[in-house]
């Protein structure tokens, strides 16, 4: 698997009323690490391809998170069949590398965003994210 990571520093806005990471702000960060990823992966290409709208989210809450804490992101894609790829979030503390927070979601390609219409992945596409020897299912 291809691995992208970023780093956050907990600030006073990502807090709830227990003083640790709201469980939305992760939801928020994946989402937003996915964004930047997939940004990252087309940068090159001369063509826009389609675009990925999220079907379903599980979200596993381990560990909390606390005011002026490093988080490591990191995120990769787990596997892609027909319009699905299964993106994983992992938010780890980088003090101790301990995992806070674990996100899979699921992701549906389209190519015409107007129409609603999916379509099967592009093996061009795969090939940005999937590394050759990962079966893709």
């Amino acid at each position: 698997m291809i691995k992208f990571t970023q780093e956050i520093i907990v600030l006073k806005k990502h807090l709830d009323d227990l003083n640790h990471v709201n469980n939305v702000q992760y939801l928020y960060w994946a989402q937003e690490i996915a964004k930047s990823h997939w940004a990252f992966l087309i940068k090159d290409l001369k063509q826009p391809p389609g675009v990925w709208v999220v079907r379903h989210h599980d979200i596993s809450y381990r560990l909390g998170s606390f005011l002026g804490d490093t988080i490591e992101i990191t995120t990769y894609i787990d596997n892609a069949r027909g319009p699905l790829s299964d993106r994983i979030v992992e938010f780890h503390n980088k003090k101790n590398n301990k995992l806070l927070v674990k996100v899979c979601t699921k992701w549906c390609y389209m190519i015409n965003l107007n129409e609603r219409k999916t379509s099967t992945i592009p093996n061009e596409i795969i090939k940005l994210f999937i590394p050759l020897n990962l079966k893709v299912k």
